[in-house]
């Protein structure tokens, strides 16, 4: 019998992913953690867990004998800028905590990289498995150091899986300070405002993925026959790659009176630095990855989503734990 925990549940990534793992392995054996009681937390089982304190993330895999952990709890791209110390040890320290507590336990795990591994010196189109990895950010540097983490603990008999998700799309969470949070606040705005003040240039194009598409990746990384896995450090794992004008006019499809202003940020800088489509045929070819949702499908389920939970009364998360 599996017995989960996700750390930084509440996130952005966690809020869509526990649903989906306690649809397929059961409500009750799926234990979400954070650093703090959320707001407005649904779990049936809770934890508050600082991933940084080895001994109590020890406790807590005892008590409910845990066999898989999916990582999450992480400081994202514009934040770690803000909070640099708490950004490396939270991502580093916590990380090297929970591979060494799977070492010895003999726990599977999955960590989430990020494009944010890139750098201004790796090439932008088809950005290949390979390649240089020469991040701007402190964030990105800590996500190169989580790689090389992994594929060393990985070597050392510890079953832990990683892709290095592009922009995430959701719908269920509020954007936890990341450079790709135009791609989420822009609906909320068009809904609610008719106008975005946009923090990157309209030409601006990054790879994204709708949360559907990288819920489904994570479990079908997870549940893979361990011989498909043949990269232990991430997977490069793509859907779709979109400007912010593209995205701009896509919804102006919809809401034909929408505008989007820009006003380029700090996070411009990191967003230059980041490439433009990825190049995910490992993934494809080892594992068998394959996208659905392409930006018409993505902001067609997005409008009618966000529309929705605005109705909603309590449906604000936590940021942490939350993607780039």
């Amino acid at each position: 019998m599996n017995k989960i925990l996700v750390t930084g549940s509440s996130g952005q990534l966690g809020s869509d992913l526990v649903v989906a793992l306690r649809q397929h392995y059961g409500m009750s054996n799926v234990i979400e953690s954070g650093w703090r009681i959320p707001s407005h937390n649904r779990s049936l089982i809770y934890e508050v867990l600082d991933v940084t304190d080895r001994t109590q993330l020890q406790k807590l895999i005892e008590h409910y004998q845990i066999d898989t952990i999916y990582h999450l709890a992480g400081v994202l791209s514009a934040k770690g800028e803000q909070h640099p110390d708490r950004c490396w040890d939270v991502n580093i320290n916590g990380l090297r905590n929970i591979l060494e507590v799977a070492k010895a336990f003999k726990l599977q795990v999955f960590f989430p990289s990020s494009i944010a591994v890139f750098g201004p010196h790796t090439p932008k189109l088809n950005t290949p498995q390979i390649t240089v990895e020469d991040p701007a950010t402190l964030y990105g540097i800590t996500k190169v150091a989580g790689e090389l983490l992994c594929h060393y603990y990985a070597q050392r008999q510890v079953d832990v899986r990683s892709l290095r998700l592009p922009g995430i799309i959701s719908y269920s969470a509020p954007p936890g300070g990341g450079t790709t949070d135009f791609a989420v606040e822009i609906f909320h705005a068009a809904l609610q405002t008719g106008t975005y003040t946009c923090f990157v240039r309209p030409e601006t194009r990054l790879p994204m993925m709708y949360i559907s598409d990288a819920i489904r990746a994570i479990l079908d990384i997870m549940q893979a026959d361990a011989a498909a896995i043949k990269i232990r450090s991430s997977y490069n794992i793509a859907a779709v790659s979109f400007s912010v004008a593209e995205l701009v006019a896509e919804i102006q499809k919809h809401l034909p009176h929408f505008t989007c202003d820009y006003a380029p940020d700090f996070r411009q800088a990191i967003a230059d630095s980041w490439p433009s489509v990825i190049d995910d045929s490992k993934a494809r070819a080892d594992w068998g990855w394959q996208h659905q949702y392409n930006l018409a499908a993505i902001v067609e389920e997005m409008l009618a989503k966000v529309d929705v939970r605005s109705e909603e009364p309590g449906v604000e998360r936590q940021e942490i734990g939350a993607l780039r």
